[in-house]
């Protein structure tokens, strides 16, 4: 991606841009300064800033989808940051895997953050959560998280699903950002990826089976994946498709989780 040709090309219709910006001489020297001290994956955020400035904020609905991606990304890596600290919950077999998940939500986290503060939004605080599903008490129907790993694997797996079809609901607010949408879904395959792991570790399948969940606390989270009708064909196999969940079904299931 060179900075220069993308201000060239906007030029054509818009000739003005350099104005807008700046000067056209001080333009050039400081996108080729700015160019060179910048990581590749950084730049569209960047970029994007330089552009706001000259047209305008960026639309409220981009930035509230990507500040809805934060609160999910909290919320899994604080989930994986308390299982990992809790001893003897995770087998040794298992640890490195949930280091590396936990490690993705991080990093997920971090890029969420600088990319919202990167088009000029406020990224939103880490809310405190309760994983086990009782809004601040403690005392909810998964209170042994930190103490029955079969419990940890199960909200484990409800969390990835959730953010799965999360992402996938999302994509409608995102999609006049190509490069903002092109980060969403990189972000929502290593949630897949995730999700299969964790289903693999509890012996179930890897992929969604119609609506049909063995944790029948977390229903919500599967209803909808019964769907046989993909853009207006009728399909025999739903396990083929997944399907989005959007923002309200998504806030109803972390709901209890989030103080």
């Amino acid at each position: 991606m060179n900075i220069l040709n993308i201000i060239e090309d906007i030029s054509k219709s818009d000739p003005e841009v350099y104005e807008r910006l700046d000067s056209r001489r001080s333009m050039f020297k400081k996108a080729g300064q700015f160019a060179g001290k910048i990581a590749l994956t950084t730049l569209p955020f960047t970029l994007g800033t330089m552009f706001n400035k000259a047209y305008g904020k960026p639309a409220d609905v981009v930035l509230d989808t990507l500040n809805f991606a934060l609160t999910l990304e909290y919320l899994e890596s604080e989930f994986y940051t308390q299982g990992l600290a809790a001893s003897g919950l995770i087998p040794t077999a298992d640890r490195a895997i949930f280091q590396q998940i936990g490690k993705h939500e991080v990093a997920h986290v971090n890029f969420l953050k600088m990319a919202i503060s990167g088009a000029g939004g406020t990224p939103v605080a880490k809310p405190a959560f309760d994983f086990s599903g009782a809004k601040g008490s403690n005392n909810g129907p998964y209170k042994d998280y930190l103490t029955n790993y079969q419990t940890f694997l199960a909200l484990s797996q409800a969390f990835e699903d959730t953010g799965v079809r999360a992402y996938k609901g999302q994509a409608g607010n995102l999609i006049t950002s190509n490069d903002v949408i092109t980060a969403a879904l990189q972000i929502h395959s290593v949630e897949a990826r995730h999700a299969a792991e964790v289903r693999r570790l509890r012996g179930v399948k890897g992929w969604i089976t119609g609506k049909t969940t063995d944790i029948p606390t977390v229903q919500a989270v599967y209803n909808g994946e019964e769907n046989t009708n993909q853009g207006g064909v009728t399909v025999a196999n739903t396990e083929a498709f997944d399907e989005p969940l959007d923002k309200d079904a998504v806030l109803k299931i972390v709901g209890p989780f989030i103080v």
